[in-house]
């Protein structure tokens, strides 16, 4: 079983345009990340940065044209992200209301840059468990942004605030041969473009360690095999900014392994292997922050991120999809 994760950056600037953007078949991006997942051809997909719609009528577009590049996912599953949720007070302490980051999740619409998991077997949508409307502070051990005034912006704030960026869901699926399998996943805050309050920083860590809190039960019975943890972490435990003790517990855990997925691409871009996004140079930099980590009861008989040599056709191809690579690993039991 092939698993993997890709931020294809196909947000648009507003709600429809990516639907109108997939149905043209003329959109350049677009028709690059569908030959790099039709290239790497998994069995389940999970997807970040792209727009959610209440009907699912972009995704639907978007898997018939991938079934039309040769890539059929027949089980597909969005539900709504925090993004551009709308919360009517200032969320970023600015002094204005309104703004996209005075969303739940920043977002210039409700819906922008969503999550979405595609699989050639069975989603047990009865099962999901969404925790996108978990508050940030009833995580336990809350790293909540305090100043010298107070709780950051307000106690106001804190009291609505969510956790999620963007979603944490854990998804179950029907594998044939194997049976339920768990897929953990969500997209973090990038712990940049805040204050010396730390605010994203803040929530970057905690929308990492929530994994550690549902695994130890925190919110319920917890999958003790056959579980994934994926997605866009937003976080690299040696570069970047950020707090990195929440990325090096979770690489550390020892219920999960880490495949180290690599590249060639990579290590000539950058002379790291490991790294999974090319952001503009000298920073944030090249750094690994999009992960598949399966539970140890996993055999990992591959892994890799679709970075080839930047002078190649599909180097290109990459590149002109989505600064994110997609990263796949191979799994058996």
């Amino acid at each position: 079983m092939r698993v993997a994760t890709y931020n294809t950056e196909l947000q648009r600037k507003g709600p429809g345009l990516l639907l109108r953007d997939i149905l043209r078949g003329e959109d350049d991006q677009v028709a690059a990340t569908l030959r790099v997942i039709a290239e790497v051809d998994a069995d389940i997909l999970v997807l970040q940065g792209f727009d959610y719609d209440l009907t699912g009528a972009a995704l639907s577009a978007y898997v018939k044209a991938l079934a039309e590049a040769g890539a059929h996912y027949p089980h597909q599953f969005a539900g709504r992200p925090n993004t551009g949720m709308a919360t009517g007070l200032d969320m970023d302490g600015n002094g204005k209301l309104g703004e996209p980051r005075d969303a739940q999740g920043y977002g210039q619409f409700s819906g922008q840059g969503g999550m979405a998991i595609l699989s050639r077997y069975p989603i047990m949508t009865g099962e999901v468990q969404d925790f996108s409307s978990l508050l940030w502070r009833d995580v336990p051990d809350a790293l909540l942004p305090i100043t010298d005034n107070g709780p950051f912006p307000s106690e106001e704030v804190q009291a609505i605030q969510r956790l999620s960026t963007t979603a944490h869901w854990v998804v179950p699926v029907d594998v044939p041969d194997t049976g339920r399998v768990s897929l953990m996943t969500f997209h973090a805050s990038p712990p940049v473009f805040d204050g010396p309050e730390d605010r994203n920083g803040r929530r970057n860590h905690d929308e990492i360690m929530f994994w550690q809190h549902y695994l130890a039960g925190a919110f319920g019975p917890a999958p003790g095999e056959a579980f994934i943890l994926l997605g866009d972490f937003n976080q690299d435990r040696r570069g970047g900014e950020g707090l990195k003790a929440a990325i090096a517990t979770i690489l550390d855990d020892p219920r999960l392994q880490d495949p180290r997925p690599a590249s060639r691409g990579s290590e000539i871009v950058s002379g790291d292997a490991l790294d999974t996004v090319d952001w503009d140079d000298p920073v944030p930099g090249n750094l690994r922050v999009d992960y598949v980590l399966p539970s140890v009861d996993w055999r990992v008989t591959g892994a890799g991120v679709v970075w080839p040599d930047p002078a190649t056709p599909m180097g290109l191809v990459a590149a002109q999809a989505s600064r994110h690579r997609l990263v796949w690993v191979d799994l058996a039991r």
